[in-house]
């Protein structure tokens, strides 16, 4: 193992590489998190109850966007790559969910420590009020991973670098 300080290149090379993940994952978590509140809205908008936390839906998803860094970072998911496709995407989505709710309950937990709010004021602010709504809210949440650790599990069969140049950059294969 080398002892010298890594060259600025590759640094500076790691940090736009990090922050474009961040921005792609925060982008993605925010209009799938948009989606959702726009549906949120419209519905108390009928009961007569004004409700729109768009600033709200932009922090939530910087901060699940940086926890999901986390869990790439901790190669989250990585077990059963082996099998077929749908097998690793159905288990790094969950993997994923459980840790997004563990660090937003640990988030929530301490924000409510700062603010002096009971402990179960703090609990609700993770899945809500009502039993049935923090099932719904993690299957919402499940199925916005869904899609993400798919591209994942693909990307970890063809290559990351492969996959997103096929995605966002055009093909030279003659093809339309």
């Amino acid at each position: 193992m080398s002892n010298h300080p890594p060259n600025k290149a590759s640094l500076y090379h790691r940090l736009a590489e990090e922050f474009t993940v961040l921005f792609a994952l925060t982008l993605y978590l925010y209009i799938c998190l948009g989606a959702v509140l726009l549906l949120k809205t419209s519905i108390l908008r009928e009961a007569g109850i004004d409700y729109a936390a768009w600033g709200g839906a932009a922090i939530k998803a910087v901060v699940l966007a940086k926890f999901m860094m986390v869990g790439r970072a901790m190669h989250l998911g990585k077990r059963y790559q082996h099998l077929p496709l749908i097998w690793p995407t159905l288990h790094k989505a969950f993997l994923f969910l459980v840790l997004l709710l563990i660090l937003t309950t640990i988030e929530e937990i301490t924000v409510g420590l700062i603010h002096g709010r009971a402990l179960a004021d703090s609990l609700q602010h993770v899945v809500g009020p009502i039993f049935f709504e923090g099932i719904a809210v993690s299957f919402v949440m499940f199925l916005i991973l869904l899609p993400y650790s798919a591209f994942q599990s693909l990307a970890d069969v063809m290559g990351e670098n492969k996959l997103a140049r096929m995605f966002f950059v055009a093909r030279d294969d003659g093809t339309p």
